[in-house]
């Protein structure tokens, strides 16, 4: 168990750095929408699925994800839209999933401030349509989890 926990941190924190740099994340979707899940530890709790790399993604659509296709999403509007809406919603984010469904899930929002303290500390210029820069967001997102 503690190697699956070391790996599906290390998996993460490669999310956090390539998504970071490419300024995209990737996630699955088909005709009849996106890819998701339920939790591992809950299956009352929602899961979506999202890669720093395209071809992550595509290794995993098989199965109940057979006809899915890997589409990219802006890292910008990933941030703002996507971790603000599944927080609302309160689904979590599955980082780097491997073909087994093996990876870490985290909040949304967990997952933003990680990303965004990445954007900073490699001085990356974003722009947002709702803050006027990453520490502004930060901020707002940091009120909201205490």
């Amino acid at each position: 168990m503690l190697q699956d926990t070391a790996t599906t941190e290390l998996k993460y924190k490669l999310f956090i750095e390539k998504t970071a740099a490419s300024k995209l994340v990737w996630a699955l979707k088909s005709k009849n929408g996106w890819a998701n899940s339920h939790s591992n530890d809950s299956e009352d709790v929602d899961v979506i699925p999202f890669w720093s790399d395209r071809a992550y993604a595509k290794a995993c659509a098989r199965d109940d994800w057979k006809g899915y296709l890997p589409v990219e999403i802006p890292l910008a509007e990933f941030l703002e839209n996507w971790c603000m809406e599944m927080a609302d919603n309160e689904v979590l984010a599955g980082i780097n999933w491997d073909a087994n469904m093996f990876g870490k899930e985290n909040t949304a929002l967990a997952l933003a401030v990680d990303i965004l303290e990445q954007l900073n500390s490699i001085n990356s210029a974003i722009s947002f349509k709702n803050y006027s820069s990453i520490n502004e967001f930060i901020t707002e997102i940091s009120e909201s989890l205490d």
